[in-house]
């Protein structure tokens, strides 16, 4: 992976962590999803009258990410009700860059250097370790509920990781595929957070006033998190990209820490040298 492609990943990585941080700061992490999405519908409409549509090849996999999209939505949501940011988020992002190292291999048959898979396994280690073992003892007894959430997401971005880099490559580009499931993703999702909340009406009007510039801004910052993970994936392996990306772990714990005045120990810095560790040697294996 070259410098250049590695800095865009980390850019990526913030990007990923700031928007998780404003979903887990709403009152309503559901609604705070769904308007996220249609402010991303938004975005990707003039987008895409710029790009055009992807290839033809790439549509079966758009609707099959689109599909699994809706799932990792929903989950998000829900381990972020029951869990605090800095423990959902490295647990779901930990885990799944080693199930996706592993369905790489046999799927798409990438394989790496020994250097590069001791790097993965750093990097996964250590999120595990922010998100198991780092983290700070929970009072409310809910961290148990929302680990187990985050785990069976950790799944569910493993499959569409690897359904998005075999569309984004049959895409022909990058960006088209990314703002065409944005367009495919966000209906959905919305239309069912609606249905759930049926009979609130004057309460989503209200939140959606006040919530819609952090909407936005979350949008932005969610299509181009993973517009460069997705154009990354066409320029280095699948596993190293995704493995990097996951750094983004450290800036939702320091989110976490800093904005949402959750308790960091001790024990969560030395977790962030293990994945700092695995960053290193995924710049050595390349």
């Amino acid at each position: 992976m070259s410098g250049s492609v590695l800095a865009l990943v980390l850019l990526g990585a913030l990007l990923h962590a700031g928007w998780n941080s404003a979903i887990k700061a709403g009152a309503d992490k559901a609604v705070e999803m769904a308007l996220m999405r249609v402010a991303g519908l938004v975005l990707a409409l003039p987008v895409l009258a710029w790009t055009g549509w992807p290839n033809s090849a790439a549509w079966p996999w758009l609707l099959l990410s689109g599909t699994i999209h809706f799932a990792y939505y929903w989950l998000l949501a829900t381990a972020y009700e029951r869990g605090h940011l800095s423990v959902v988020y490295p647990v779901m992002r930990g885990v799944a860059p080693v199930l996706v190292a592993l369905l790489g291999w046999t799927w798409l048959g990438e394989a790496f250097s020994p250097w590069a898979a001791a790097g993965v396994a750093a990097v996964a280690g250590g999120v595990l370790w922010l998100g198991l073992i780092g983290r700070a003892p929970a009072s409310s007894g809910t961290h148990g509920s929302g680990v187990g959430w985050a785990l069976l997401n950790a799944g569910v971005i493993a499959a569409y990781t690897l359904a998005d880099a075999q569309g984004v490559r049959a895409s022909g580009n990058a960006l088209a595929y990314v703002m065409s499931l944005a367009l495919l993703e966000a209906l959905p999702f919305s239309l069912w957070v609606l249905w759930r909340r049926r009979g609130q009406g004057p309460d989503l009007r209200a939140m959606a006033r006040q919530r819609w510039p952090w909407a936005l801004g979350g949008a932005a910052a969610s299509l181009a998190s993973y517009g460069i993970a997705l154009w990354a994936m066409t320029q280095a392996p699948v596993p190293l990209v995704a493995a990097a990306r996951e750094t983004s772990v450290l800036f939702a714990v320091l989110i976490g820490g800093w904005f949402l005045r959750e308790p960091i120990g001790p024990r969560t810095w030395l977790a962030a040298v293990c994945v700092l560790l695995g960053l290193g040697l995924l710049r050595l294996a390349h």
